[in-house]
């Protein structure tokens, strides 16, 4: 397994225990999974679709610094699976593994995409082209809803 990234667990990354809050490494997972399959399926428009049981088996205080190894599993039409493992540097121990993260390419509609690949390169020639933004609906505002005054919580 290659490890692609090293987070530093600063205060703002703490739970009320004082130790790495679960919801931010999450959050770093997610980020750098979706990093991997945008380069490895050549699409800027990659999602999260599905990642498996999550159980935490030790933790990282502040100061520690905790790398992210991910590992191709399959190639699927439109998706890519992938297998992480996250390590504290510190103590050697390993914090969470997620066995399958599944990351689905999107066309410029947001609707799944067949990718054509079928082997993980570590050449950068798969290097995302860029697409326009996906159109966003305008947000409706009532009418009726100009006329009337505003109140206060309180009355």
């Amino acid at each position: 397994m290659r490890y692609h990234s090293r987070m530093w667990v600063r205060p703002e990354n703490l739970n009320a225990n004082g130790t790495l809050f679960g919801g931010h490494l999450l959050s770093w997972i997610d980020e750098q999974v979706a990093l991997y399959s945008i380069v490895q399926l050549g699409n800027e428009r990659v999602v999260t679709k599905y990642m498996s049981e999550i159980n935490f088996v030790s933790s990282a205080w502040q100061g520690d610094i905790i790398e992210l190894g991910i590992f191709p599993v399959k190639f699927g039409r439109t998706s890519l699976t992938l297998h992480c493992n996250v390590r504290n540097m510190v103590t050697r121990e390993s914090i969470i593994t997620v066995d399958r993260i599944v990351m689905v390419s999107l066309d410029e509609s947001g609707r799944p995409m067949e990718h054509g690949y079928k082997e993980i390169t570590y050449a950068r020639d798969r290097i995302p082209h860029r697409m326009k933004p996906i159109p966003r609906p305008e947000p409706v505002v009532p009418d009726d809803l100009s006329n009337e005054p505003l109140y206060d919580i309180d009355g």
